[in-house]
């Protein structure tokens, strides 16, 4: 039997700051029910067709605890559904980072975090083919 292993290695992880922060002033942003994506499409060569960070507020989530369990599962709905995203990048040949943010100050069940992680990766999927159409930035 030849299965695929759904892994999420540090190689995927993003970690460099000098990343983030460049991420965080020339990225795009979109907004989700759930969450604020920023990405950008990566210049330099990466590891990994994509490098993704999650980060969970410490003023909507006061205990350490309820960000360990919402970062928990924000690692398990990618990890379970970045093969869909892998195949579009590997086959445009381009490599992006991206930060989700958590909003709001609720804390949802797994099932409806994997829906809208399914449908961050689908507009991720669009917007990636729309940046190499048109080469314009993309925002909000």
């Amino acid at each position: 039997m030849n299965t695929i292993r759904e892994t999420f290695d540090k190689s995927e992880r993003l970690c460099s700051r000098k990343i983030i922060e460049t991420l965080f002033e020339n990225g795009n942003i979109f907004y989700n029910s759930l969450f604020k994506v920023v990405w950008d499409k990566c210049q330099n060569p990466l590891p990994a067709p994509a490098q993704i960070a999650f980060s969970v507020s410490k003023r909507g989530f006061r205990l350490a605890v309820t960000r360990n369990l919402i970062k928990r599962r924000l690692r398990e709905a990618y990890r379970k559904n970045k093969k869909t995203l892998y195949d579009h990048l590997t086959s445009q040949n381009i490599q992006i980072v991206l930060i989700v943010i958590v909003k709001g100050n609720t804390v949802h069940d797994y099932i409806t975090i994997e829906k809208t992680m399914k449908q961050v990766i689908n507009k991720l999927i669009i917007l990636t083919s729309l940046k190499l159409e048109t080469g314009s930035r993309e925002t909000k």
